[in-house]
């Protein structure tokens, strides 16, 4: 058998509602027990967003910590990372949450297009970012949409930004970003072993039909795979995901086909430098 692969589940983001897909979990409840079916399926990385009483992004610390709860509760030594990302707010309040001090959080380093708008990422908001997950202990996730966002990374591991060695999710098909093209893919693993080191970890995330492109693309080159509601709220062409929990049981399909076992719980935090819960 090959190297573990850890599979990230991102429960429900920003954008999708119960009108694309009834199983997209909205409220907290709802989110842990999403979460805690997408653990037992072999999910060890739990992605989380946060909604408010209208089902809209929201960055309130009060709901994040609500969550972190529930979900150490239900799902004992999970990994929560919780998302500053720039759909849920504005400023330095997309950190208003790491004080919370989850496992990690998701930093973007720079900016890029999406879909309607331009996700502005700004040098100072990223330092901040930064010094905040780095003064509560909190291990980024750098949110590649493009290879700039990597060898800035490096830039910033290198100037002490970044304690430990970044752990990069590249992230592809995004409408105006990078497609998921796999030259482009091939050349983000050769620069992350480049500038971090041949055993450095990565993953990927693919948006809508390319997560499960993404997924056997990262499952079969050694990386890690994200997958979820949160970025595709389909099964397949014909099918809408009856869970997060059936997406992670479509890539852990993949890790048996290329012959890797899914990380348990404890060898993710092993991999990524994580400590082991009490």
């Amino acid at each position: 058998m090959g190297k573990p692969c850890i599979l990230c589940i991102a429960i429900t983001g920003s954008l999708p509602t119960k009108d694309n897909n009834p199983a997209v979990p909205i409220s907290i409840a709802e989110q842990i027990e999403s979460t805690h079916e997408a653990f037992e399926a072999g999910a060890t990385i739990a992605h989380c967003h946060v909604r408010d009483d209208n089902g809209l992004p929201t960055s309130d610390p009060d709901r994040f910590a609500r969550l972190l709860d529930g979900l150490r509760q239900h799902c004992p030594g999970m990994i929560v990372q919780l998302s500053t990302g720039g759909r849920s707010g504005a400023g330095q309040a997309r950190g208003g949450m790491l004080p919370l001090r989850p496992d990690m959080a998701s930093l973007s380093v720079g900016s890029n297009n999406f879909p309607t708008r331009v996700y502005e990422n700004p040098p100072d908001l990223v330092d901040w970012l930064a010094s905040e997950m780095k003064a509560h202990g909190v291990k980024p996730e750098i949110e590649a949409f493009d290879l700039s966002h990597i060898l800035k990374a490096h830039q910033m591991w290198q100037a002490g930004q970044i304690v430990a060695r970044p752990y990069v999710q590249f992230v592809m098909g995004v409408k105006n970003a990078m497609p998921a093209d796999r030259p482009v893919f091939d050349y983000y693993i050769h620069t992350v072993k480049r500038l971090f080191g041949e055993d450095a970890p990565w993953c990927a995330a693919g948006i809508g039909p390319q997560q499960i492109v993404l997924n056997e693309w990262a499952i079969s080159a050694g990386g890690h795979a994200r997958t979820g509601l949160e970025d595709n709220v389909r099964l397949d062409r014909d099918r809408l995901a009856p869970s997060n929990a059936a997406l992670v049981a479509q890539a852990a399909a993949l890790c048996e086909r290329y012959e890797r076992p899914v990380a348990d719980w404890r060898t993710a935090r092993a991999i990524l430098g994580l400590p082991q819960p009490e």
